[in-house]
């Protein structure tokens, strides 16, 4: 059952070539592609291949290759070629915000035979390294089969996705196999990737703890601060369809005990803004949008922050964070940013995707965990009301990043075995 099932998707990807092309032709469209790069997800590189040992990683977006840019530079320094695939526009603009001096970055090409085989002919790495959940059947047999070493690293699996391959434990094997080593997240994380059959497994903790604060333009940081006067405000983070309604409700339930008060939007994917904003107004609420340039005004009610690279500046500003992802199926997102800029933070309960650190957190009361929008209105009204209680939060979340710290140090030192002992 499970070969069959592999060949079937072997089989459908030799012959997805048009249907690919299409849907690629359809993203770009809608700006999740940029179309002067399309040959590189089809593996048509658009970089030479430098010579000496190269190091392939992938990271599908932008928080795993904020965490990943750390270990790049440091192999680059020790001169290791690393070429960073990543999947989305907002990662690609990650990486050419970095300037990482050496670093290649290239689309990830699609998961059928002739695309990755022409992705790796080209190529030819000597490691392949993919960052926590990033599992592509076809790209790991065609690494097995040519004897390429592969690392899982900052590992993680959820339940729903271990009980998932372990159903298929025989496919998993077939496609596990490529895997020499798993540095996993935890050690729950690692159990299930042992239990799917990879020998060499170390629960080294999460790199995100190491990674660097998000930047923050104190010119930028300077002009919200003017402009919100002092008014009561919090902040809704990287939210996703179907929260921005939430967290209007939220902001409508509290104008009774805080007439002044802004809330503050990040749309996890700027391009929504202008849906935002007319769900926001139907609702009766006057909204000043960032990527119009409006400015807050005294009857502003939320502040729609649709812009790219600068969550780090409204972490900054605003200390009361509910972190997104969470009261729909997305999974979370990465709490250590809000943590090391001092946010005292409120997440909803879907958070499989971080299942490990919302943990941590939540074992040292460094996050306040909410199910729905009634208790999401109770928790940013106490911490409005009681800014000692706020702090204590933030304090708490920013002890645990510091003590989390290392994880990339061990990651960097089990890779060790794959890596030539002389290169220069």
């Amino acid at each position: 059952m499970s070969s069959l099932l592999l060949s079937l998707y072997r089989g459908l990807g030799a012959v997805a070539g048009p249907v690919l092309s299409t849907i690629y032709k359809r993203r770009a469209k809608r700006g999740k592609e940029d179309p002067s790069r399309q040959g590189e997800r089809f593996g048509i590189a658009s970089h030479s291949r430098p010579d000496g040992f190269l190091i392939w990683i992938h990271a599908a977006s932008v928080g795993e290759t904020m965490a990943i840019l750390p270990l790049a530079s440091s192999l680059l320094k020790k001169h290791y070629n690393v070429l960073l695939t990543t999947g989305t526009l907002t990662s690609a603009e990650t990486v050419a915000s970095a300037n990482v001096e050496g670093l290649i970055h290239q689309f990830v090409p699609y998961d059928t035979p002739r695309i990755v085989q022409r992705f790796l002919d080209y190529w030819k790495p000597e490691l392949a390294v993919t960052v926590e959940s990033e599992i592509w059947p076809t790209t790991f047999i065609e690494l097995e089969k040519r004897h390429i070493p592969l690392a899982i690293i900052n590992g993680r699996i959820s339940e729903k996705s271990f009980k998932s391959w372990l159903f298929l434990k025989p496919l998993a094997s077939s496609v596990f196999k490529a895997a020499k080593l798993v540095l996993a997240q935890s050690p729950q994380d690692g159990a299930r990737f042992k239990a799917l059959g990879i020998r060499q497994v170390h629960a080294a903790g999460n790199i995100k703890f190491d990674g660097a604060s998000l930047k923050v333009d104190k010119s930028k940081l300077a002009e919200l601060e003017c402009m919100i006067k002092g008014r009561p405000v919090w902040l809704a983070a990287s939210t996703h369809p179907g929260e921005e309604m939430e967290v209007a409700s939220v902001h409508c339930a509290l104008k009774a005990s805080y007439p002044d008060l802004l809330t503050i939007i990040v749309p996890r994917h700027p391009a929504r803004g202008l849906l935002i904003r007319e769900e926001l107004e139907a609702a009766g609420l006057r909204v000043a949008q960032r990527s119009r340039n409006e400015t807050v005004e005294s009857g502003s009610d939320v502040y729609l922050a649709d812009s790219l690279g600068e969550l780090g500046i409204f972490f900054k500003l605003v200390h009361i964070v509910f972190m997104g992802g969470s009261l729909v199926p997305v999974g979370g997102h990465n709490l250590l940013e809000p943590a090391q800029l001092g946010c005292a933070i409120i997440s909803g309960k879907q958070v499989a995707n971080n299942e490990a650190v919302y943990k941590a957190f939540e074992r040292s009361g460094a996050v306040v965990m909410i199910s729905d929008k009634h208790s999401l209105t109770k928790s940013v009204q106490e911490f409005l009301g009681d800014a000692a209680m706020a702090k204590a939060y933030s304090d708490k979340a920013q002890q645990l990043v510091l003590e989390g710290s290392g994880a990339l140090a061990r990651t960097e030192d089990a890779l060790k075995q794959f890596l030539p002992e002389n290169n220069k």
